[in-house]
Parts: structure tokens; C-alpha cells; sequence
């Protein structure tokens, strides 16, 4: 039965919609295309349309009461549906905390729940009707496909497409950025970071720019860094000594409170990597209040494939090898396993890189991250180059940047074996002691946060 005061007893009533849309558009970094061209491809929910669009972006625009939404894995996109009497209210934001802000300024902030909220999950344009209630699921297409396996398994033309690509969209994010302002690199020494500064460094010299324009930027924690050491080592044997600084914060500047609450999420290694990306972060902007651009390495495990398969009860290199993004996307927006609050995968987990920089100012790019480089990656035939062998697949990596590094810029780089951000910043005793052992306690503060 319909309650008497409900809307449609009136005949002449119709619902009205609305939409809150906080994004930014200035948080955007289209490479081949302008705002408005990018808005008007994801207006029309065509994958190859969507699909041309080059760079690290969230869309949300509308057509009546049509929405549609589409991000990049760079940068993140939540919505909520409030009610109102007069119809339904889309909020739109970076983060729950900013959908949840909004809700308490219309007054609607008990209707508020972090597991009501959405994230736009990478490479799908989400669609959305708002007609009133009861509103209809949102539907998803996807519009980034790479063709797996579908290069040879020569490991130097790997390599070569592979950086090619990389530097491609590297030189394109250079053309889009003003010329004078200074490049700094979230810099460890490691592979991604490494083939980042090295490929940076050969464009600017390229563009015939001095590369002191750049700067390796290393987090070190009470001068007892590993990555410190080895981003000197890094340099030294690729001749950029002068481009490293090494940023010094103390243990008691590792929050990994704040970091859950920046993040907005609960998972042990994301909170802990993004605790060394706060103080990193947070390093920079005390020396240096005007420095903008920041860019990393982040992506280029997922790319490749280098994660430790053994830590993860869920995975087998059978799953991890032959499910198409499996470290970009999780299980896919259609599994049983995938979270509507959060996504999946790096789609999920980019906000450890993503909020620290945004927080304080600075515009961050991370070029692993882009579906042209991704689309290269998922070509590469694991399969056939590894024969299902976690140690083989644990070193193709090195090999294939390693050569395409040196393909491209002429420059031989080390490759060291992998290690995490935040193991590579304190040392072990220091790192038993910053963070809990338990997911729970990372849980409970991120309940706290929203209580």
C-alpha cells in the first residue's frame, strides 16, 4: 500500500533531481584532449570514445536525469544518492569525508553511512538514472580492454614498448605542465622510481632543459634508511648524484592514524605505505611551500605482476596470470568479491599515492597508472616467459625495465631486489614497532573516524 503523502498520489508531481559535483577539474591531467572534449566523450557512454582519452582524470557529467561517471586508477571518484522529498540528490566527491561534509551542510547528515557511499570503479563508465525512488542500480561499461599476450616474447622489444610507452606519456605530461616549474620524483631507488627519474631526465635533456629543473626526492627516517642507501647507489652509478635529496623526518612524524584517516581505508599495506608517503610528502612541502609537481613510480608492480603471490592465500599465479588486471582491477566490478565502497585492486589502493599529495598541494602524477602503459603491459606474454614460476615472474620485471630503460635513454640502471616503500624507509625494529600487527586496529580507527 502507498502511504497517502507519498509523491506520486499527486498526478502533476514530478521528481526533481539534483547533483552536488565537488570534483575539481583542475584535479585533472588530460594529455591529447581538452576538459570539455573529455566530458563530451564520457557524455555519450561509448567505450571507444571514453577509451581515447589520455591522462589521469575523473568525469561526471549529465544529460537530464542520465549521469554518467569515468576515472582513470590516478585519480579517485565517490558518489552518494541522497533523499529529499522533492526527488533524489547525487553527491559527487573525491572522498567520503567531503560527501559527508556536504550532506551536513544540507542538513541530510543522518541519512550519512561510509558503506553508502560508491566508488567510480577505474575503466568503466558508470551510468546512473535518478528517477526518484526506488532507484535503479547504476550500470557499468567498461572501456579500457587491453589484448593480452599479444607481444613476442623477445625480452629487449619488450622492454623497448614497454619504457617506449612510458616515456611517451612522460613527454606528453611535460608538454601539459608549465616549463619552468621544478619536477620532483617520489624517489626510492627501486625499479619504477628508478626507470621514472632516468626516462624524466633523458626528456628534459631531450627538450634541451636543464635537468637540474628535477629532483629525487627519498624519504629517510632518523638516518637509518634503506632506501636512502640505495637511492645513493642508484644515482651514483647512473651519474645523477646531483639530483637526489634525501628528506629526514622523525619516527615521531610516522602516523599511520592520520594516514587511515587521509586514505579513508583500513588495508595494513596501503595504511603503511601511505604513512611514508604523508611524511615524504609533508617533508617536501615544509622545505620547499611553493614546489607543485610531483610524480612517481606507482603502478608499475601491478603492471608486472611483482607482488609475492605466497603472502596472499587468495592468489595463485594461475589467478594472477590469467585474469585480465587482476592487480589493477581486483576481481572485477561483476564478482562477488568486489567492494561498491571501495573497488578493487590499485583502483582501490591508489589513494595511499594519490592523498598525500593531494592534501598538500601538490598536482601528482603517476604515469605506471595510465591505461596506455598498463594496455602495453598486459601484452606481455607471462605465461610463456615464466612457465607458471613465481621466481621467474619475481625477476622478469628487472629484465624488462632494466633493457627497456637502456633502450631508451642510452642509461644501464641497477635493479635491486623489491622491497616496500615502508620497509624500505625504517628499519625493521622501528617498523615492528610504528604499526599494528593486527588489521583490526586499523579497522577500529577508520570506524572512529567516521563515528
Amino acid at each position: 500500500m502507498i502511504p497517502q503523502d507519498h509523491p506520486s498520489q499527486h498526478s502533476n508531481f514530478q521528481y526533481l533531481s539534483r547533483i552536488d559535483n565537488l570534483m575539481d577539474p583542475k584535479g585533472n591531467i588530460f594529455l591529447n584532449m581538452d576538459q570539455e572534449e573529455a566530458e563530451r566523450r564520457v557524455l555519450t557512454g561509448r567505450a571507444d570514445a571514453v577509451g581515447e582519452i589520455d591522462g589521469q582524470f575523473a568525469v561526471c557529467v549529465s544529460e537530464g536525469k542520465k549521469v554518467r561517471m569515468a576515472r582513470s586508477i590516478g585519480r579517485p571518484m565517490r558518489y552518494f544518492l541522497a533523499k529529499k522529498a522533492d526527488g533524489p540528490c547525487l553527491i559527487v566527491a573525491e572522498q567520503i569525508q567531503d560527501i559527508r561534509n556536504k550532506l551536513t551542510e544540507m542538513g541530510l547528515d543522518d541519512q550519512f553511512h561510509p558503506s553508502y557511499t560508491r566508488m567510480v570503479p577505474a575503466h568503466y563508465v558508470v551510468e546512473l538514472e535518478l528517477i526518484g525512488c526506488p532507484d535503479p542500480n547504476p550500470q557499468y561499461t567498461r572501456y579500457f580492454t587491453p589484448q593480452r599476450n599479444r607481444l613476442s616474447t623477445d625480452l629487449d622489444a619488450i622492454g623497448s614498448a614497454y619504457i617506449g610507452q612510458l616515456a611517451i606519456e612522460c613527454d606528453r605530461w611535460l608538454s601539459a605542465i608549465d616549463t619552468v616549474s621544478p619536477i620532483g620524483v617520489l624517489f626510492s631507488g627501486g625499479i619504477d622510481s628508478g626507470a621514472v627519474l632516468i626516462v624524466l631526465n633523458h626528456l628534459l635533456l631531450k627538450r634541451g632543459i636543464a635537468p637540474t629543473r628535477l629532483k629525487a626526492f627519498t624519504l629517510g627516517v632518523e638516518g637509518r634508511s634503506q632506501d636512502a642507501a640505495q637511492a645513493h647507489e642508484f644515482v651514483s652509478q647512473c651519474g645523477l648524484t646531483m639530483l637526489l635529496e634525501i628528506i629526514d623526518a622523525p619516527e615521531s612524524s610516522l602516523d599511520w592514524r592520520k594516514a587511515v584517516r587521509w586514505i579513508e581505508d583500513y588495508k595494513p599495506l596501503d595504511v603503511q605505505s601511505a604513512t611514508m608517503a604523508l611524511a615524504l610528502c609533508q617533508g617536501i612541502r615544509d622545505r620547499y611551500p611553493d614546489w607543485k609537481y610531483l610524480i612517481d613510480g606507482d603502478g608499475g608492480d601491478e603492471n608486472l605482476k611483482d607482488y609475492p603471490i605466497e603472502e596472499n592465500p587468495e592468489l595463485t599465479i594461475r589467478s594472477v596470470l590469467n585474469n585480465l588486471m587482476l592487480y589493477q582491477e581486483g576481481w572485477g566490478v561483476h564478482a562477488i568479491k568486489h567492494s561498491l565502497v571501495y573497488s578493487g585492486g590499485q583502483s582501490r589502493g591508489h589513494v595511499r599515492s594519490w592523498a598525500p599529495a593531494a592534501k598538500l598541494g601538490f598536482s601528482g602524477f603517476s604515469p605506471f597508472a595510465l591505461p596506455s602503459v598498463i594496455n602495453v603491459a598486459e601484452g606481455i606474454p607471462f605465461i610463456d616467459l615464466t612457465d607458471w614460476d613465481h621466481e621467474r615472474l619475481y625477476q622478469l620485471k628487472g629484465e624488462i625495465v632494466s633493457r627497456g630503460v637502456r633502450a631508451i635513454t642510452g642509461i644501464d640502471m641497477p635493479t635491486y631486489p623489491k622491497r616496500r616503500f615502508q620497509h624500505g624507509a625504517v628499519p625493521s625494529e622501528s617498523f615492528n614497532s610504528l604499526f599494528p600487527k593486527s588489521e583490526m586496529e586499523y579497522r577500529r580507527a577508520l570506524t572512529a573516524h567516521f563515528a
